[in-house]
């Protein structure tokens, strides 16, 4: 990977978590520092899309509002609950992880990225979200939104073996993370993929990081 110039990661840092404070979503699990509601909140958006999610999470922790509470259920009954959702393995193991927290962790899922990662359905990015977002750790998180804006301001190319490319959208996310506001910058990133860094016609004009990115248009909303 090449060098990152440290001034365009600080500009680029400091504009999108600007713009995050202003433009950000208000999203009911962003209201919580609880582990176990962020994880929910997580495995719900796997696939997912957030208006969705909305609907069924609140639902979901009022029958199962702790991790305890969810070890303790049966799997039809956690069938029941996230009928409608779709991708069923998902609850399966959001069920699973509750039993082995539960035996295994005195009730509290871990916050060691590697211990995390050993539980059933929480991979890199969900063990990045839960750990910046429910503790505070500057852990590096990429999902499809983050992953198109590195891709975009950074110009990492579709070309050459997927997990190269992955590997490298990777090193960036940890570079560009800032020590101490990881759990804004997360969100900040995620949100501008959402709300204007589209997959297709980007609004280029109004994103905040335009004069950091390298294929930013200068006068259209496509083509970034």
């Amino acid at each position: 990977m090449q060098r990152l110039d440290g001034e365009q990661v600080r500009r680029f840092q400091q504009r999108l978590i600007r713009w995050y404070e202003r433009h950000g979503r208000d999203l009911p699990w962003r209201h919580t520092r609880d582990p176990y509601r962020i994880l929910v909140s997580e495995i719900m958006l796997q696939q997912t899309q957030v208006k969705r999610v909305r609907n069924f999470y609140e639902r979901f922790l009022r029958r199962y509002p702790t991790i305890q509470a969810l070890a303790e259920s049966t799997e039809p009954a956690v069938r029941e609950a996230w009928d409608g959702l779709g991708y069923y393995a998902r609850a399966r193991n959001l069920r699973r992880t509750a039993r082995q927290v539960a035996a295994q962790h005195g009730g509290r899922l871990p916050d060691d990225p590697e211990v995390i990662q050993r539980l059933p359905g929480i991979g890199r990015y969900t063990a990045g979200a839960v750990l910046s977002f429910a503790y505070g750790k500057d852990t590096a998180i990429l999902d499809t939104n983050a992953a198109r804006v590195l891709a975009r301001v950074f110009t990492v190319r579709r070309n050459g073996a997927p997990g190269r490319q992955q590997r490298r959208l990777w090193a960036i996310a940890e570079a560009v993370t800032p020590a101490g506001k990881a759990d804004r910058f997360n969100q900040a990133i995620m949100d501008l993929g959402a709300l204007l860094c589209h997959a297709r016609q980007p609004e280029c004009p109004r994103c905040p990081v335009r004069p950091q990115c390298r294929t930013a248009t200068p006068r259209t909303k496509s083509g970034c």
